[in-house]
């Protein structure tokens, strides 16, 4: 997992509540666990006007025109801004891989599915949860700036706008160490590896038929 950096980026905003996991990578996608790929059919049904199939030529497909991901700068966009409830409906980790594959590193609501924003910090996307009014305010700065880009500062917990304004969010410490570190459970895990492996072969010489 990639080590979580202090980064300025292009926002996107989808302004809808309750934005589900079937939305943001429809069921037909889940059959691969490479975690890689996937960025192409990230709201699928709503960044194409023809239905999509796992294995077909997406390039082919026809694009929705008004769909903002579809839209010059947010095709580059780092962030995304939606509203409450972001991620609910079924568990699938691979909506969390489909929008780090699309090159999103950081979404922005005022609450998240819990499955979801708990499989977020396991894969490096930040989940942050601002209150309503801050999430009115930046979507209101996204209509009068259509090139508005936000800065997060991880180590400083604040996402700073354009004309400087910060906005504070919170994080549990060990989530936040997590991802400054690049740190996901087999990171931690491997940390330890040689107090393992010194238990590993002192086990097997007390019990060498379990080997």
């Amino acid at each position: 997992m990639e080590k979580f950096e202090k980064f300025t980026g292009i926002i996107a905003g989808i302004d809808r509540p309750n934005i589900d996991t079937d939305a943001i990578i429809p069921k037909q996608y889940l059959k691969s666990i490479k975690r890689s790929g996937f960025g192409v059919n990230l709201f699928d049904a709503w960044r194409y006007l023809d239905p999509g199939e796992p294995g077909q030529d997406h390039s082919r497909r026809r694009i929705n025109p008004d769909f903002v991901l579809n839209k010059d700068p947010f095709k580059d966009a780092q962030i995304l801004l939606a509203r409450e409830n972001f991620a609910c409906g079924s568990s699938r980790e691979h909506a969390v891989w489909a929008l780090l594959d699309f090159g999103i590193k950081a979404v922005i609501a005022p609450s998240f599915a819990d499955i979801f924003y708990n499989n977020s910090f396991k894969n490096g996307l930040l989940p942050i949860a601002l209150g309503s009014e801050l999430v009115d305010q930046l979507f209101s700065e996204l209509e009068s700036n259509e090139d508005c880009q936000l800065s997060i500062d991880l180590e400083n917990q604040v996402v700073r706008n354009a004309s400087g304004t910060e906005m504070a969010f919170e994080i549990e410490e060990f989530r936040k160490y997590c991802l400054l570190n690049g740190l996901d459970d087999i990171g931690l895990t491997m940390q330890h590896a040689e107090t393992i492996k010194a238990f590993e072969q002192q086990y097997y010489e007390k019990l060498p038929w379990l080997k």
